[in-house]
């Protein structure tokens, strides 16, 4: 069994999913920092490289990922894993994770 490189929240938030010649809307069921599980529309398969944009809550701008590989496909549910994400975008995707485990755990402001 395979174990995961990163902590993954079950975060959900909007994503624009681009997989052939149009985007699709999505939206996580869980994230990480390597990757994430999408439920969504798009005809994907293991294998596939798609392009990911988080509407991340309150950032100016979505977060782009350039490259995400398709690991598995379970009926509208698929597990991606980020490639080649750029640091900025790395950094936007921590701080998202951490802020979501400090709410859990009650660390309200």
């Amino acid at each position: 069994m395979e174990r995961r490189r990163h902590r993954r929240v079950p975060l959900q938030i909007q994503g624009f999913l681009l997989g052939n010649s149009h985007e699709i809307e999505g939206h996580t069921l869980d994230l990480s920092l390597g990757g994430a599980r999408f439920e969504s529309d798009l005809t994907v398969f293991p294998g596939k490289t798609i392009m990911v944009r988080l509407v991340v809550p309150g950032a100016e701008s979505p977060v782009s990922i350039s490259e995400a590989k398709v690991r598995w496909v379970e009926e509208q549910t698929f597990g991606v894993e980020f490639e080649n994400v750029r640091p900025n975008e790395l950094d936007e995707l921590e701080e998202l994770i951490n802020e979501f485990e400090e709410t859990e755990e009650g660390g309200h402001a």
